[in-house]
């Protein structure tokens, strides 16, 4: 709750159109190990379309990365640990695609969920959104399993118009791309189509600087701590919601 204080703005669809997190998020900047695994990811070579080589992209990181506890470490490490060890949540997956969109020049960025009025029980989820130039559209695409939305003539949805054809009682569709993949319905009803979710646009999120502060910290430091800090130096990210008033989380 605090951390919605401190970071929510109310915005408008119009504002966020252009935004991305390429913008704050340089391809040198990304650390090198992004770099090598993305040889191994497309070894074979990189699909024509944008569409493709994001769901080989996805793929990919579903067959080699596991599910665990958060992670709150830089990228590089959260990247080796999801390979190599224990996993990470919803969070940390989104923001190593964030990393691999970035050195492979698809415009991407990071959307967040919660309820409104504030739940407990709903802890939120986090999924992104990639501008795909064949279509000329931003797709939500959810990387932990692989998911896109779609309207009535199977055209893939943004996240604003996800929600908007919600609200209007519209149909929407849903499923994963991945092989033999099965999506929970509960877990997408709880996190994407109650009637009480909000949608918000994480921004100005600039990884070189949290890896820097999570680097010189951890785990010497609570993380909270450290995010606190960065706030204080006005460097932090913050929350835009375009569709809603933030203030309904509190009420």
């Amino acid at each position: 709750m605090t951390r919605f204080r401190l970071l929510s703005k109310n915005s408008s669809v119009d504002a966020i159109n252009a935004m991305s997190y390429n913008t704050w998020n340089k391809k040198e900047e990304i650390p090198g190990y992004f770099q090598e695994m993305n040889a191994k990811i497309f070894k074979d070579g990189q699909p024509d379309s944008d569409l493709e080589l994001v769901k080989h992209l996805v793929s990919w990181l579903y067959a080699h990365t596991r599910v665990g506890p958060g992670l709150s470490e830089p990228s590089d490490i959260a990247l080796k640990t999801m390979v190599y060890g224990k996993g990470g949540v919803c969070s940390d997956m989104v923001q190593i695609f964030n990393n691999f969109c970035v050195i492979n020049d698809i415009q991407v960025r990071e959307w967040g969920t919660t309820s409104a009025p504030f739940n407990r029980e709903n802890g939120g989820h986090s999924f992104n959104e990639v501008y795909i130039t064949e279509l000329q559209k931003w797709l939500l695409i959810d990387p932990s399993w692989g998911m896109l939305f779609y309207d009535e003539q199977e055209t893939p949805l943004s996240v604003v118009e996800l929600y908007q054809r919600l609200r209007a009682g519209k149909k929407i569709q849903y499923r994963s791309f991945i092989k033999d993949k099965q999506i929970d319905a509960y877990q997408v009803d709880k996190n994407y189509l109650n009637a009480d979710i909000i949608p918000f646009l994480i921004c100005d999120y600039r990884n070189k600087t949290y890896d820097a502060y999570l680097k010189l910290a951890r785990p010497h430091v609570p993380v909270f701590i450290i995010h606190f800090v960065v706030y204080v130096f006005g460097r932090s990210y913050h929350y835009k919601f375009p569709l809603d008033n933030y203030k309904k989380i509190f009420s």
